[in-house]
């Protein structure tokens, strides 16, 4: 199983980097390469505990989706989702959310599993480096969201 984790400091508060951590905002940052689509159970517009999303996109000419269930949630403090897509990749994202002398701090934590033999070689030679290149670019243009005036 890979365990990626990454902090990002945001010079905003954590009430203005939270506001990007609800369904309807999620798409602007998370897998916007991808021009993400998050479709939310009974249409909510904020995420709860056991709330299933299904996130979905375009990765050039192929659509990738995954589904994923809330499985901790507490208001501009933390969401984590468990989440499983149809080629048998199962895993977890977390995010948290810390208030710092200079804004907010994110620590982003990501574990999944790619299954049979090959998808760990797989993982070990490629996926890693990308699923790790893909976080850092999230929460980058998180950040630069976040820090807006």
């Amino acid at each position: 199983m890979a365990r990626l984790s990454f902090t990002v400091e945001i010079a905003a508060p954590p009430d203005r980097v939270f506001v990007f951590f609800v369904p309807q905002r999620m798409p602007y940052w998370y897998g916007a390469e991808v021009e993400t689509h998050f479709e939310v159970q009974g249409g909510a517009s904020e995420f709860q505990m056991g709330l299933k999303v299904r996130i979905s996109g375009r990765l050039g000419k192929k659509e990738v989706a995954h589904a994923a269930v809330v499985t901790r949630y507490e208001w501009e403090r933390l969401l984590e989702w468990q989440f499983q897509d149809a080629y048998g990749v199962r895993g977890l994202q977390r995010w948290e959310i810390e208030a710092v002398p200079a804004g907010t701090r994110i620590l982003m934590r990501d574990e999944y599993e790619l299954p049979g033999r090959l998808g760990r070689l797989a993982d070990w030679l490629l996926t890693r480096h990308a699923v790790a290149r893909r976080d850092r670019s999230d929460l980058a243009r998180l950040k630069r969201l976040a820090e807006r005036e």
